[in-house]
């Protein structure tokens, strides 16, 4: 096969292109992707493929996914997930996937809706006590929602005696960049303050999620029909002939399930507060359609559908800000994409943070329009330029859950409350595993009207 590999930037602009990898891996992705809709850039051994067309990540993420697993960022995050449903390929991951399933079909995921409107109130009390009272990080309160429902919908477990597991995750994250960016030179023996924060980080973890599953294992001869989560997850574990292989795949699993299960779903809340905040008359909207909708009352599950246009700014907020930013892949064999060969052992990109904002695809991109996911106007995009949830056999498992998640808390904190920006501070997106906010979402609560 005769080889066309895609262009590359000058060799000039390298120097620059790896520093923005350390510091600006957004600008980067950005600078790639005005290069072309297909860019090979040579980073010493490593070759790093980024696509950015609906049909080249149709392509990578579900015509030959086979040919491509888990990539850079993800490789280096398996010295705390180990080979959990994010990092895992393969059979191991088939069998993964299989296992919870279940625990996310649609019926199951209905009757966990009065368990989000609880959490959701939850938060609106928390929120009021902060009125007048100085700025609130709300991106803190809704990281502290989601672990709630995450605890109720799919572990059946309460995590609201675990504060430390969001903070053990940032440092999780950090160091997985740090190694992604040093491309494992720095030797993880050395004990760097990085680090050390990472195995105390790991250690908390593990911690948690041995007591997790204590707790979850001794009520399970309890249940008639157990089926949450944790609980197929700790009775195929069960099955392990091994005993150590089986305590690590259930750390392994629930420590994935705890860092996918709420730090997304976080993190598209706090970007979506921030983005109302901006734009006072979508808030309206919102709040207009939650008092028609939902009156003085939780939502029900049959709510969400009649949520039409609360469903579009969490979409909007998703397509500038999408919580998975990245979709890295390594390709097993070489392949071809959109006629450009890709080497063997290349790491390939998808990146639905620069595909989201695709001139050619979006009319005035960095504008932020819920009115673009009206039907008419969805119909007439390609499938594959929205990618908020991957695409493909590795479509996130927790979807559903998620935008009800979402659409919900929405719905009600902005009924009820209004949120406000504190002068001077700006969001500022840190793109780590997930889109994070770097320094947290500072906000002014004040009632609502």
């Amino acid at each position: 096969m005769k080889k066309n590999y895609p262009p590359g930037p000058p060799l000039r602009a390298l120097p620059g292109l790896l520093k923005k990898l350390a510091v600006d891996r957004l600008g980067l992705m950005r600078d790639a992707a005005a290069l072309g809709d297909a860019v090979r850039v040579s980073m010493g051994p490593k070759k790093l493929y980024i696509f950015n067309r609906p049909d080249y990540a149709k392509h990578v993420l579900a015509d030959n996914s086979a040919n491509y697993h888990k990539g850079i960022g993800l490789v280096q995050a398996k010295r705390a997930l180990g080979e959990g449903l994010l990092t895992s390929d393969g059979e191991v991951w088939r069998a993964q996937r299989k296992t919870l399933q279940p625990a996310f079909k649609p019926g199951r995921i209905a009757e966990q809706a009065n368990a989000v409107a609880e959490e959701a109130t939850k938060l609106v009390s928390v929120l009021r006590n902060h009125e007048s009272a100085g700025p609130v990080d709300v991106l803190e309160q809704v990281t502290g929602l989601t672990l709630g429902v995450l605890g109720r919908t799919l572990l059946d477990s309460d995590l609201g005696a675990y504060d430390s597991v969001a903070h053990a995750f940032e440092e999780v994250q950090d160091q997985a960049m740090f190694e992604m960016v040093t491309q494992g030179m720095v030797p993880s023996l050395l004990p760097l303050p990085g680090e050390l924060r990472f195995r105390r980080a790991r250690r908390e973890l593990r911690r948690v999620v041995d007591h997790l599953v204590a707790d979850r294992a001794a009520r399970l001869a309890d249940d008639e029909v157990p089926d949450d989560a944790l609980a197929r997850i700790i009775m195929a574990a069960d099955r392990e002939g091994d005993v150590r292989a089986a305590r690590r795949k259930l750390q392994n699993e629930l420590i994935t399930l705890l860092l996918a299960g709420h730090e997304t779903t976080a993190s598209t809340l706090g970007w979506t507060f921030h983005l109302l905040a901006g734009h006072p008359q979508v808030r309206d909207l919102v709040r207009e359609e939650a008092m028609t909708v939902l009156g003085d009352g939780m939502p029900r599950v049959e709510d969400l559908h009649k949520l039409t246009y609360t469903t579009k700014v969490v979409q909007e907020a998703m397509r500038l800000y999408p919580p998975v930013w990245v979709l890295p892949r390594i390709a097993q064999q070489v392949d071809e994409v959109g006629g450009y060969t890709v080497s063997a052992k290349a790491d390939v990109l998808v990146c639905p943070y620069v595909l989201h904002r695709n001139p050619d695809l979006w009319d005035d991109p960095e504008r932020f329009d819920p009115g673009r996911f009206d039907p008419p106007r969805v119909a007439n995009r390609p499938r594959y330029a929205y990618l908020p949830f991957g695409a493909g056999p590795r479509f996130c498992v927790g979807s559903n859950l998620g935008m009800m998640e979402a659409v919900f808390v929405t719905a009600i904190v902005t009924r009820d409350l209004t949120l406000r920006p504190v002068p001077g501070h700006d969001a500022v997106a840190e793109p780590m595993l997930s889109l994070r906010m770097r320094g947290g979402l500072p906000m002014t609560v004040h009632p609502a009207g």
